[in-house]
């Protein structure tokens, strides 16, 4: 298996950004959430904008449909991790 890492801080590759962004995130903020891929010294920050691209949101695919992109606050709310 070929590995293209994206971000040598975290060891994020090309593959978990794109499987993050099918997931739903958007953003390079999102990615960063998701994995802290460019929270570190940011220099991938720039190749996950590239990877994330204008298509790769399902998000505002459905937003471009006219669809709801936002879960219900309840729905947001039992999904919440609580703290023990």
């Amino acid at each position: 298996m070929n590995r293209v890492y994206v971000c040598s801080c975290f060891g994020i590759t090309e593959a978990q950004v794109h499987q993050h962004a099918a997931d739903g995130a958007c953003t390079p903020r999102q990615i960063a959430s998701a994995c802290k891929a460019g929270t570190d010294c940011g220099s991938c920050v720039r190749r996950i904008q590239a990877l994330l691209g204008r298509g790769a949101c399902p998000r505002r695919e459905l937003a471009d449909e006219g669809k709801p992109v936002l879960a219900s606050l309840d729905e947001a709310e039992a999904a919440r991790p609580r703290a023990a």
